[in-house]
């Protein structure tokens, strides 16, 4: 049986969790098949605490994958965090949009004011 778990790796008292694919009977961290991501739960400040290749995921799970615990408490998180990264990068692409709308605008507004003060002269 093939299952998707963390791998402990790290330093003493700082550890770091690779999120592997493996066969059940390997131990810990030892042999795995795959390496999906990794959580860091020490990150500090832009550090990154948390990344999961999500198509390999969906993939091994396809298959057949069993996730423990903790890799499915993580994944629900990971796909929260994925879609508010996603809301916030269209609401800054609408924003970008509607300025450069507002910037035509008054470009054009401008222009028929130019226009209007060279015909009246």
């Amino acid at each position: 049986m093939v299952v998707i778990r963390l791998a402990r790796g790290g330093a003493k008292k700082s550890p770091f969790y690779h999120i592997v694919v493996a066969n059940k009977t390997s131990p810990r961290d030892g042999h795995f098949i795959e390496r999906v991501g990794y959580f860091n739960p020490l990150a500090r400040g832009k550090e990154s605490r948390l990344f999961m290749n999500k198509e390999r995921i969906e993939h091994w799970i396809s298959k057949g994958a069993q996730r423990s615990n903790r890799v499915q408490h993580l994944f629900k998180a990971f796909l929260k965090q994925d879609e508010a990264v996603m809301k916030a990068a269209l609401s800054r692409k609408e924003q970008k949009i509607a300025q450069q709308r507002n910037g035509q605008q008054t470009a054009e507004k401008s222009s028929t004011q130019q226009e209007k003060t060279e015909d009246g002269q």
